[in-house]
């Protein structure tokens, strides 16, 4: 039987792989830590799972428009003006089964086959696979560690083509928790406009700036960055509701129509139930927010600490989002029981084997000498893990 060449050529994503091989181990009884999830720890606030049992118990089980009901959209409307003083009317706003349909529902919208989109690199394992189903084109630009990870105005300039359609810009970012200040994006939206791009800005982080700046989106810049952005959100890592897939687009009101009319018919409505609870997570109390926010900022900063403290291991302090990048270059090379490490899956694997943690190797996001941690998990965790990692490596300092 003759397969589809396209999904052949999708590969599996190492985050999940290694994850789930962890998961596997414990499930065994090996005391295993895994710092490798990009999932909130916390439970789904209160309010928020009460608002669903009501959704259950009141008979809102039913389809709903394929785009998703008007007050969740309306209560989008209002998290935008609330937040980022930025006005988008219904028509502008749909609501998808968690954020990554919303990235394939715009690639889909805007990309004929051989048109490219710009992604930073390291880049989130998903965004080339996502391209390539559509037909399209991930171009790669790479962002130094010494400058965060980021675009500049040079590399983006060195892989603009005339084939470029869009540029993808995540903010805070996974995996290396990266945020763009104001400048920064006023030059990306610069080139957008230079190049006649379009922009899709994942926000779904926002809520995950930890150095008390203002978060700004692309959209904010320009009347002319937010006519050509599209931005991608969701409740998944906000209100710790990753099960419950419910993710929103915002922009351009032909793309978002164009975008609706896909989703009727692939998987038509998000959930019914998960939307009401959405509209209570954006609408309701936020105290959680900064429960949980402050928390992460407490975690990341000890981590940080411990890491920096060794000769072998090295890692920038993210400002946003909940991971970190571990420059392990100096283990490269290196022999143990005779496997030798050449790259960030070798090393993740012996990490894995020899002191039971699972982190994610760098090769997932287009970087080798680099593996991701979470701190979505408890500090109980953090601290045995980093503890087993630094006792891991302490030999070859």
């Amino acid at each position: 039987m003759i397969f589809s060449k396209k999904s052949e050529k999708v590969l599996p994503s190492i985050t999940l792989e290694i994850t789930s091989r962890a998961k596997q181990m414990k499930k065994d009884g090996a005391d295993t830590i895994i710092l490798g999830a990009g999932e909130p720890d916390f439970n789904t606030p209160e309010n928020i799972r009460n608002i669903a049992i009501k959704a259950i118990n009141d008979g809102l089980t039913k389809y709903t428009p394929a785009s998703g009901i008007d007050e969740l959209k309306l209560a989008v409307a209002k998290k935008f003006k609330r937040d980022n003083d930025l006005t988008y009317s219904n028509s502008q706003i749909m609501i998808s089964t968690g954020a990554k349909q919303c990235l394939w529902n715009v690639f889909e919208t805007i990309l004929n086959p051989g048109d490219e989109v710009i992604i930073p690199k390291p880049y989130w394992v998903s965004y080339p696979e996502l391209i390539r189903l559509v037909d399209g084109v991930p171009v790669f630009a790479f962002g130094d560690e010494e400058n965060d990870f980021k675009y500049t105005r040079p590399i983006l300039e060195s892989v603009i083509s005339s084939k470029t359609k869009a540029i993808l810009i995540n903010t805070p970012n996974n995996p290396t928790g990266a945020v763009y200040g104001k400048d920064e994006l006023a030059m990306m939206a610069d080139f957008a406009r230079t190049h006649d791009l379009m922009v899709i800005s994942d926000e779904i982080y926002e809520k995950f700036n930890y150095e008390n700046e203002k978060y700004t989106s692309i959209a904010n810049i320009s009347n002319d960055s937010y006519n050509r952005t599209i931005i991608i959100q969701g409740v998944s890592k906000t209100y710790s509701m990753t099960g419950w897939r419910i993710g929103y687009a915002v922009g351009n009101e032909k793309i978002i129509s164009l975008m609706s009319s896909i989703q009727s018919h692939t998987t038509s409505n998000p959930n019914s139930i998960a939307q009401y609870a959405a509209v209570e997570a954006l609408n309701g109390d936020q105290t959680s927010v900064k429960v949980m926010v402050n928390e992460f900022k407490n975690r990341r900063d000890y981590i940080v600490e411990k890491i920096n403290d060794t000769n072998i291991l090295s890692c920038k302090k993210p400002k946003g989002a909940f991971y970190i990048m571990i420059n392990i270059s100096k283990m490269l090379g290196k022999v143990i029981d005779g496997y030798t490490i050449n790259n960030s899956i070798d090393f993740s694997n012996i990490l894995l084997e020899k002191v039971k943690v699972a982190v994610i190797p760098g090769d997932g996001f287009g970087v080798s000498n680099y593996v991701r941690i979470s701190y979505a998990t408890s500090m109980d965790n953090i601290k045995e893990g980093v503890k087993r990692i630094i006792n891991f490596v302490k030999d070859y300092e």
